[in-house]
């Protein structure tokens, strides 16, 4: 189909929002988007936007990909992110030994290569240079210090597959820190214990992302900022949240939207899509279902089971965050936030044709592309 065209009750280009639009598509690109009204052949949707992107999604219906790193994961997490109406994603890969990151990489750029049109844009890689303090979920065994070693070997191998690295800036010398923003992935501070200064010091080098805003990372506190303070006190830095209602209280994520404003975005942290998975073992790593959250046997969160588009949801009727703001925490923020903006993220000519619709209950989102 490279050519067609989709009416909209309502458009939300990423920046504002246009009523009664038809969209003309051509060789997979919007052409045209113009109020000419509704055309014989085209399609009807109440909404629609840039396809939904989720910058931190771990596992699919069936896989872990830290736990099996290969393409029949990456496809896993990707369709049942996409049957929910998420479009793109970076699969993420989390704590774990170098041969195993390696392997990953290899996997997503090979995924990437076989399936050119997929959503699937890169990985994102939560570790293992994080501050055991706050390692979270994260397997003690794994988490490590960096070594220039082990930094440039990632690099070398995964540069043009990862697009997002999470560290801890704390267990890193500057020189580590400037060597990780030359190659271009885009650095966010999580799993670590910064204090407010650490975490300032870290943002002036530019670093301009955190990792789930409020979990595991140093609290804020009014003697002690932490990396919570660092964050709302800067307000150039990215912050991701997960807004579930369990890793974050809806009254945390409202501070976090009036601290935050258009620099607030949405991911799922999803462990398992669907919540088919109940139990979970990868080694030491333990996951169990247990009223609509993942905890691991120590008691702590293991991964969040929501989808993006229940991100959007929760944000509109939870947070009251306006809707034309929550779609755009999950189209163009997290995509200028890992620097793929001018690939996705909008709707406007010359983007790619990969909408998400939603009907105006918020019930029910579809990929369309």
């Amino acid at each position: 189909m490279s050519s067609y065209q989709i009416f909209a009750e309502k458009v939300y280009t990423g920046n504002s929002i246009l009523t009664g639009q038809l969209i003309s598509v051509e060789n997979r690109v919007i052409s045209s988007i113009t109020s000419s009204g509704f055309v014989e052949g085209a399609r009807s949707v109440q909404n629609i936007c840039a396809g939904l992107f989720d910058a931190h999604i771990n596992g699919g219906e069936r896989f872990h990909f830290t736990e099996k790193a290969d393409e029949e994961t990456i496809d896993d997490i990707y369709q049942a992110s996409k049957a929910l109406g998420t479009a793109y994603v970076l699969p993420t890969l989390i704590t774990s030994s170098l041969e195993n990151i390696l392997k990953g990489i290899e996997a997503t750029r090979n995924y990437i290569r076989n399936n050119p049109r997929s959503g699937v844009l890169g990985m994102h890689l939560e570790g293992p240079f994080l501050n055991p303090i706050k390692r979270g979920a994260h397997l003690t065994e794994y988490v490590r210090k960096p070594s220039d070693t082990e930094l440039e070997a990632i690099i070398t191998h995964g540069k043009d597959v990862i697009k997002l690295i999470t560290i801890a800036p704390e267990m890193f010398t500057r020189e580590q820190i400037d060597m990780l923003l030359a190659s271009g992935i885009a650095v966010s501070a999580g799993h670590s214990n910064a204090t407010y200064q650490e975490a300032s010091q870290a943002f002036d080098q530019g670093i301009k992302l955190v990792t789930h805003l409020y979990n595991a990372m140093s609290a804020f506190g009014h003697r002690q900022p932490g990396l919570v303070g660092a964050t709302f006190d800067n307000n150039s830095v990215y912050a991701p949240i997960i807004i579930d209602g369990v890793h974050c209280d809806y009254a945390a994520a409202r501070i976090a939207y009036k601290a935050k404003k258009e620099k607030l975005f949405l991911i799922s942290d999803a462990l398992f899509v669907g919540e088919k998975v109940t139990e979970f073992k990868w080694g030491e790593f333990d996951a169990y279902l247990q009223n609509g959250q993942y905890n691991n046997s120590e008691g702590n969160l293991a991964g969040a089971t929501i989808s993006l588009a229940d991100a959007v949801r929760n944000s509109v009727r939870e947070v009251g965050i306006p809707l034309q703001e929550a779609i755009e925490m999950a189209t163009i923020r997290p995509a200028i936030a890992v620097g793929l903006n001018e690939k996705i993220g909008s709707l406007e000519l010359g983007y790619p044709a990969v909408f998400t619709s939603f009907d105006d209950s918020l019930e029910k989102f579809e990929v369309i592309n």
